[in-house]
């Protein structure tokens, strides 16, 4: 990794690529200082999601506007950093594709993919990861047969039955791993002799002709045929999740058909033991949601070829679709309260299995109008999570296969035209909302046509006509305070107050401050950010910038916590304004280059109010700096070229040194980190400091948040880069 630039790890199923290639990305930090990032490509089915995939480890949002891979080029373009593409074998074309015009447009990124299928381009150094040797298979066997409680097997059998059974494994460490959960049960012997017999049915002129893979199938089929009915039953059925799942789903789709909820808790725990399902290690989202579990690709596909046998397949991805709409619907309904960060988070952990939801059982017709319903439930998921362009790709689709007059349909048609007008294409907006419109009067939907009319009002703000909007807002709130309650009132409240503020009407403050107390009163988040920053551009047009910087920040505090580029942009130029009206022109100037990067994701704009502030803002900063220290300043700002960057710029949080984050961790929190940095699961960093898992669990989850991270490789990574201030906590 020294030497090149694209490095694909190929090898067997069960080799260790993934492992070897997080060790490597650890060890290799400290050539990459701008970030690490680990992007799993498993759960990806099409060519065109891998961009895709990247953009969500980076945290990039996904605005649709342009295409992802110019984005990402953009992004990475002066950075020193590495991406790691892990299982790229079903997709080597689209993968291979990316990593070349990422590694021609950005010098100084490094690839490190792991695959079964090199990639098969100019500049790729490929290294095939071998099996263990004799030796280290068998300690590998005794390490996990110990983690099992299977210690006296291992004891009770002699250096040759071990070597013989880890050969007829060929040394690959999950078929290792698989056959010692085995040991629970059978004495080495045992497992030798039955895995020599599943050789024999499948290769009758001698095991030494099976391949690697063919070899982990066999393995993987001996596990299958050591479980019981049930657990068999289970491993089929989880089959249906992408990208791991909660125990809570687990329960709901899984259970029935002779397995109860109580049946799946015990059963998901037996499979964990024997290896077949993990204990995921990586959250996506934030690090308070519940545990989650998954299975390794090889462990999913032969327990989705076997629930395609026994004929579950329909109905598990039923069940499947039924609970992610259930969780988008929740999402919606309890959204003006006090879980809107949880809501996202959860909806953002599942957003692999949303897509497989949204896929599946196309052509049929109950099929379509769930997922259709899914589609449209998942609006916030869309429009606040940062998949804007994914959420008009599907709704647009969807739309188009499912055109009978519904009230799905009509749901749906409302949340396109918010997915459009968040893209600024009002003009597809207003076309979505006119069939919305008919459709809902022709279904007697009052809160539909509420709901249009409300968006109406958004999109004549859009249009710099607040005389048009106030009264749109007004029969919106009217209708939907009388269906639905006080909080749904808000998504329209502080927009009826920007439009009152465009006007020159005094009652503004009022329905700003309204909007608050309402929101505050109800737990909700969001839009209290949004009235905040309402009430401080009407403290800055009366002149009282100190006031208006305060609630900036206090509004930035919120959206911190939120995928929203559009808030943060908006809320980073008022910022701006204030801080230079207080005479720190140099920090105005940052602030204002960082809106650059935000520009350029939002797309273009005719400024619209702030066109006449910005420029004299500009003016002020020019003359009190000069235009070189002006410029130096924006291009600084313009390295906080990510929605979250800038918001830590803005709020002092940006330039924190390495070594506050190391004092903020306990001595236990510091030794569990340093495991992390050596490449150590949380199975290993528990028996290695006699720990509980959950424990272990518990530390690792406390680091990630204290250091604002999201997987262990950053762990790792700061680890390395920091490690004399993270060793002594100083």
């Amino acid at each position: 990794m020294r030497d090149a630039r694209l490095v694909t790890l190929i090898g067997a199923g069960g080799v260790g690529k993934t492992r070897l290639a997080l060790k490597a990305a650890a060890d290799h930090a400290e050539h990459a200082p701008d970030g690490v990032w680990f992007v799993p490509l498993g759960a990806v089915r099409s060519p065109a999601g891998v961009a895709g995939a990247v953009a969500a480890a980076l945290g990039l949002p996904d605005l649709g506007i342009r295409p992802v891979a110019d984005r990402l080029t953009a992004h990475l373009a002066r950075r020193r950093a590495l991406l790691v593409l892990d299982s790229c074998e079903h997709l080597v074309e689209a993968c291979a594709e990316l990593a070349v015009r990422l590694l021609r447009s950005c010098p100084g990124l490094r690839v490190l993919a792991t695959s079964r299928r090199m990639l098969d381009v100019t500049g790729e150094r490929v290294l095939t990861v071998p099996p263990l040797s004799p030796a280290e298979a068998a300690e590998l066997l005794r390490h996990r047969a110990r983690d099992v409680g299977a210690d006296q097997r291992i004891r009770e059998a002699d250096d040759d039955r071990i070597t013989r059974l880890c050969a007829r494994l060929d040394g690959l460490p999950l078929a290792i791993e698989l056959a010692a959960a085995g040991l629970r049960t059978l004495d080495v012997e045992e497992v030798t002799a039955r895995l020599e017999d599943r050789f024999g049915l499948l290769c009758p002129d001698g095991p030494t002709t099976l391949s690697g893979q063919r070899t982990l199938r066999t393995a993987i089929g001996w596990s299958y045929d050591l479980c019981t009915a049930d657990e068999r039953a289970l491993w089929n059925r989880l089959s249906v999740f992408a990208g791991g799942f909660t125990l809570e789903a687990a329960e709901s789709v899984c259970a029935g058909d002779g397995l109860s909820r109580y049946d799946v808790v015990d059963l998901l725990d037996r499979l964990v033991a024997q290896s077949v399902v993990l204990v995921s290690e990586v959250r996506v989202g934030e690090q308070d949601g519940p545990p989650r579990y998954r299975q390794l690709e090889a462990m999913r596909a032969y327990g989705r070829e076997r629930l395609i046998e026994c004929g579950e397949e329909d109905l598990l991805a039923g069940r499947h679709r039924d609970f992610f709409l259930a969780l988008a619907r929740h999402g919606t309904t309890h959204w003006f309260g006090p879980g809107q960060r949880e809501i996202l988070a959860q909806l953002r952990a599942e957003h692999a299995n949303v897509l497989a939801a949204l896929e599946r059982g196309r052509g049929r017709a109950e099929a379509d109008r769930t997922r259709l319903e899914l589609a449209a439930a998942l609006g916030f998921h869309w429009c606040c999570n940062g998949f804007v362009g994914e959420g008009r790709r599907r709704l647009d689709r969807l739309l188009a296969e499912a055109p009978e007059p519904t009230p799905a349909r009509a749901r749906a048609l409302w949340t396109a035209a918010w997915v459009a007008q968040m893209q600024g294409d009002l003009d597809s907006a207003d076309q979505r909302l006119d069939e919305a419109d008919a459709l809902a009067e022709r279904l007697a939907d009052p809160l539909i046509r509420a709901r249009v009319r409300g968006q109406r009002g958004t999109l004549a703000l859009y249009r710099g006509r607040p005389h048009d909007a106030v009264p749109l807002f007004e029969h919106a709130m009217a209708v939907q305070s009388e269906l639905e309650g006080e909080p749904a009132t808000l998504r329209w409240l502080f927009q009826l107050a920007l439009a009152q503020l465009y006007l020159g009407d005094p009652r503004a403050t009022d329905t700003a401050r309204r909007a608050l107390a309402t929101a505050e009163a109800h737990g909700e988040r969001l839009t209290r950010a949004y009235a905040l920053w309402v009430l401080g551009y009407d403290a800055w047009l009366r002149g009282d910038a100190k006031a208006s910087t305060a609630l900036m920040r206090a509004a930035l505090e919120i959206l911190r916590d939120f995928h929203d580029p559009a808030g943060v942009a908006m809320t980073l130029e008022v910022l701006a304004w204030g801080t230079a009206a207080l005479g720190d022109h140099r920090r105005a100037a940052v602030l204002l280059g960082a809106l650059g990067p935000l520009a350029v994701e939002l797309g273009p704009t005719d400024g619209g109010p702030f066109a006449e502030p910005h420029a004299r803002c500009e003016k002020a900063i020019t003359e009190a700096l000069g235009p070189d220290a002006h410029r130096e300043a924006r291009a600084e700002g313009a390295s906080y070229d990510t929605p979250r960057r800038a918001v830590a710029f803005a709020l002092d949080t940006g330039r924190r040194p390495a070594s506050d984050g190391a004092a903020a961790l306990t001595a236990k929190e510091r030794e569990i980190a340093a495991c992390v940095a050596r490449g150590m699961t949380n199975r290993e960093i528990s028996a290695s400091l006699g720990r509980s898992p959950r424990t272990v669990e518990g530390h690792v989850k406390n680091v990630l948040a204290k250091l604002g991270f999201s997987c262990p490789t950053q762990i790792a990574a700061w680890w390395t880069a920091n490690e004399p201030a993270a060793r002594t906590g100083t």
